[in-house]
């Protein structure tokens, strides 16, 4: 899940069963207009000098998170490795947050602003392999998310029995909304340590596992957690509120997976009962994805005042204890109801997002399609290969074809919303192409250990997939990512001849595919120019297997 305005409008209104299925055969790709970007977007979104030069390798987030006033105050502690000599380095902080101080070895740094960043000017020499440090203060009061978890920022909310019920989300927004960093999805620390300290009736549930909590003289409580893998800026959360804990062990293929559930207190039964699904993703997920890549840092569910993100063994959990997506099958076809949408999608990002992340969110595809396809996966797993298939193509009455999947580079730009069910469905034409389910699993499980905890651009998976599947896959990624047309098979029966092609469609599309001539199954190899295939039953129709996402067309 992330935020985003084109996705937005997607889920919201798929979930009431009112997205339009718009076809665009017209032959041609529509025009897309670029959006004008700005400084702040090349700033934010391209891995610029003063962010190249070092490595990250562990944050010390220390907080507190002041419920009187909605501010945030604290210090991030920045260790780095120094790859080659440079002497001014950016920290991301989004207005209207503040640093006021940052220190190396006690000495005070000078900082200029430039918008949502800081530069800092360092006294030290950097030397190339040296493990430096700075600690950044800040303060501030952080956006207000509008509408959690697509608009960035914090939400403050109250439960049932008045009690605070705090959360961030900000994916796209971006992690500097409420924490200085090195806001760039290229670039991870090794680890990472947050302290975040609350009101004593409260609890804080962040990444990781809980090392301690100390208890402060003025009544506050400190928590601390601490994640041992690389970690994504937005997946790191504090969620905040009157929380109870259960939990359980899960047996995975890598030993014993602790599995820990923090709710309000008030939905603990409700919790036990629909946190089941919990353990039935994490069966499937590991069976078609590999272990799960967190086993050190444990997977958690914890409840948030917002739907729901992906946020680093600490999945968020809003769906309103019910299955479906919000009570509704985004599929249409019933399947959807048997599982609690929210903890199965989210969940599979620990695989994809997590796991396997993107440097640019322009790939952002990555992360969603492979996830919203994890949902057929997850229904196959438990009901079948034909009720996965069924979810899967049922999810294309919520495609838009409205600009490409793959976003603009360098500027903090996602691509369309498409990247959800168009995306799930060109894994699931993909599959069909291999036409071997077992090869199909080891390509899944491979990528997850290939790219294990790594980030990655597009072109990496696409290879991946093509070196896997044993052919050429790049015109047809080119037509499902970086096209808004669906492909057409055009043939042409004349007498005993069959004639085909692909239109609508990029240059050098040459997707296989399975078909019905007259009653009889084949496999045809399409190009963008005619074919004839002879000796078949005169006239004969042709029909496309369902699972491929294309259409067919009988032309004159």
């Amino acid at each position: 899940m992330s935020k985003k305005t084109t996705c937005e409008k997607t889920f919201l209104l798929a979930g009431l069963f009112a997205v339009a299925f718009v076809f665009l055969n017209s032959g041609t790709a529509r025009a897309q207009e670029q959006p004008n970007f700005t400084r702040q977007d090349t700033l934010r979104g391209s891995v610029t000098k003063e962010r190249a030069w070092w490595d990250l390798t562990y944050y010390h987030l220390n907080v507190k998170v002041n419920l009187s006033d909605s501010t945030i105050s604290g210090t991030n502690t920045i260790q780095y490795k120094v790859l080659e000599p440079y002497q001014r380095m950016q920290i991301d902080m989004q207005q209207p947050m503040n640093i006021s101080k940052v220190t190396q070895n006690g000495k005070t740094l000078n900082t200029t602003r430039d918008g949502n960043v800081y530069y800092v000017q360092l006294q030290e020499n950097q030397t190339a392999g040296a493990v430096n440090a700075v600690v950044v203060h800040y303060s501030g009061k952080p956006l207000v998310s509008k509408r959690p978890p697509w608009s960035g920022g914090i939400t403050w909310k109250r439960d049932a029995n008045g009690k605070p019920f705090i959360a961030n989300s900000n994916q796209g927004d971006g992690a500097s909304m409420w924490w200085p960093c090195k806001d760039h999805m290229y670039d991870e620390p090794d680890s990472m340590l947050m302290s975040v300290n609350v009101p004593e009736q409260l609890v804080n549930v962040s990444n990781g596992r809980l090392r301690g909590v100390d208890q402060q003289k003025d009544g506050t409580k400190t928590y601390h957690w601490f994640v041992s893998n690389p970690i994504n800026n937005y997946g790191v959360n504090i969620n905040i509120g009157d929380y109870v804990h259960f939990g359980e062990k899960y047996k995975g293929e890598k030993g014993i997976l602790d599995c820990d559930y923090y709710v309000l207190r008030n939905n603990l039964d409700k919790a036990k009962k629909q946190f089941k699904d919990a353990s039935r993703t994490l069966q499937a997920f590991e069976h078609w994805f590999g272990p799960y890549p967190f086993y050190e840092d444990s997977y958690k569910l914890v409840e948030a005042p917002y739907l729901g993100m992906e946020h680093q063994s600490s999945v968020t959990y809003g769906n309103g204890y019910q299955n479906g997506y919000l009570g509704h099958d985004l599929s249409g076809t019933g399947w959807g109801m048997k599982f609690d949408y929210i903890i199965v999608h989210e969940s599979g990002h620990e695989w994809f997002a997590n796991n396997i992340t993107y440097k640019d969110i322009a790939d952002m595809w990555i992360h969603e399609s492979f996830t919203t396809y994890s949902e057929c996966l997850f229904v196959e797993y438990h009901y079948g290969k034909d009720a996965g298939s069924a979810y899967v193509i049922g999810q294309r009455e919520n495609i838009e074809n409205d600009r490409p999947i793959i976003g603009y580079y360098d500027v903090n730009q996602e691509g369309s919303g498409d990247m959800y069910f168009k995306g799930a469905n060109m894994l699931h034409t993909l599959r069909q192409v291999l036409n071997n389910d077992e090869k199909w699993r080891d390509i899944l499980r491979g990528l997850n250990k290939e790219f294990y905890h790594q980030t990655v651009v597009s072109k990496q998976i696409e290879d991946y997939l093509s070196q896997h599947i044993g052919r050429d896959l790049t015109p047809v990624f080119n037509q499902y990512l970086r096209d808004t047309r669906i492909p057409v098979l055009e043939y042409q029966a004349n007498g005993t001849t069959l004639k085909y092609r692909w239109a609508n469609a990029v240059d050098g599309f040459n997707l296989p595919v399975k078909v019905s001539i007259g009653g009889k199954e084949t496999r045809l190899e399409p190009a963008t120019t005619w074919k004839e295939l002879k000796g078949q039953k005169k006239n004969a129709a042709v029909q496309v297997d369902a699972n491929y996402y294309v259409t067919v067309k009988q032309v004159q």
